[in-house]
C-alpha cells in the first residue's frame, strides 16, 4: 500500500509513519507534504498511490483549500485536533476521521476500514458514521456540579470553575473565588462532560478553563510548563505529544 501524508508538524508526521509501519510493514510512505501550496503543486501529477492521510490545519491554511483546487480521486483519512470539520471531510472523499492524539488502535481500525471498503459503495456508510460523530460533538455539556461539603450541598456553575484536579484518588473543583470543592467524578468522566472549546485536559491530573491559564513556559523535550490562577502548589507539565494540541486549542 502506497501512502501520502499531509502534515505540517514534523514529529506528528514521523510518529504516524512509524505507527503505520508497525501496523503493516508493507506500507510505503511516498512523501510527506506540509502546506496547501506544496500539495496543490504535487497533486497536479502525483505518483501512483493508494491512500492519503491528511491533517486539516496546515502551515498556510486548511487542507480543504487543496481539494477545491485539485480533484483528489484516492480515499483520505483525516487527522486533526478539531471535530468541527467532519462533514467537510466526508465531502472531500474522506473514509475516516481520526482525532489527535491518534490512538494506535483507531489507526489500525482506519486502515482495516480502508482495506475492506468497496470503493463504489462506501460513502453512505461513512456519511452515517460522520453524522454520528457530529451529533456526539453537538451534545449539551455539563452546566453545574453538585458538591457536598460536610452536611451542606452546593451547586457549582461551570462559569465559575477555573480548573479541576485530582489528588489521592479524589477530584476537586477550584473556582474563581479560590474555593476548593470535592466532586464525585473522575477526571476522565469530567473530560467527557466539558465543552472542549473552553476546557482542556492538560495531563492526567488537571483540566483547565482557558481563563485560568496565567503563564506558559517552554519546558524540556518540547513540553510546556503551566501556571494557573488560582495558583497551585504542584508543577503542571503538558507532555510533548499534547503540547501542539494545547497550542492549537489556545489559538482557535
Amino acid at each position: 500500500m502506497k501512502v501520502i501524508i499531509i502534515e505540517d508538524e514534523y514529529y506528528a508526521a514521523e510518529k504516524l509513519k512509524k505507527e503505520l509501519l508497525e501496523i503493516d510493514s508493507t506500507i510505503e510512505v511516498i512523501t510527506v507534504l506540509d502546506s496547501c501550496e506544496q500539495c496543490i503543486e504535487f497533486f497536479k501529477s502525483p505518483p501512483e498511490h493508494d491512500l492519503i492521510f491528511s491533517d486539516i490545519h496546515l502551515a498556510d491554511g486548511i487542507c480543504f483549500n487543496i481539494f477545491g483546487e485539485i480533484k483528489i480521486e484516492k480515499p483520505i483519512i483525516f487527522t486533526t485536533a478539531y471535530d468541527k470539520y467532519a462533514l467537510q471531510a466526508f465531502e472531500a472523499n474522506g473514509i475516516d476521521y481520526l482525532l489527535k492524539p491518534i490512538q494506535k488502535e483507531r489507526l489500525t481500525q482506519a486502515l482495516d476500514k480502508y482495506k475492506s471498503l468497496n470503493q463504489t459503495a462506501h460513502q453512505p456508510q461513512i456519511y452515517n458514521e460522520i453524522k454520528a460523530i457530529m451529533s456526539e460533538t453537538q451534545r449539551e455539556y455539563k452546566s453545574r456540579f453538585l458538591c457536598k461539603l460536610g452536611n451542606k450541598i452546593k451547586s457549582i456553575p461551570v462559569e465559575s470553575i477555573k480548573y479541576f484536579y485530582s489528588k489521592d484518588k479524589m477530584t476537586f473543583i477550584v473556582d474563581d473565588q479560590q474555593a476548593r470543592y470535592p466532586v464525585n467524578h473522575t477526571l476522565d468522566e469530567i473530560d467527557a462532560m466539558m465543552n472542549p472549546s473552553t476546557f482542556f485536559r492538560l495531563n492526567r491530573q488537571y483540566i483547565t478553563h482557558f481563563k485560568a491559564i496565567h503563564e506558559i513556559h517552554p519546558y524540556f523535550k518540547g513540553r510546556l510548563k503551566i501556571k494557573l490562577l488560582p495558583q497551585h502548589d504542584e508543577d503542571i507539565v503538558v507532555s510533548t505529544e499534547r503540547s501542539p494540541l494545547m497550542k492549537s486549542w489556545l489559538d482557535r
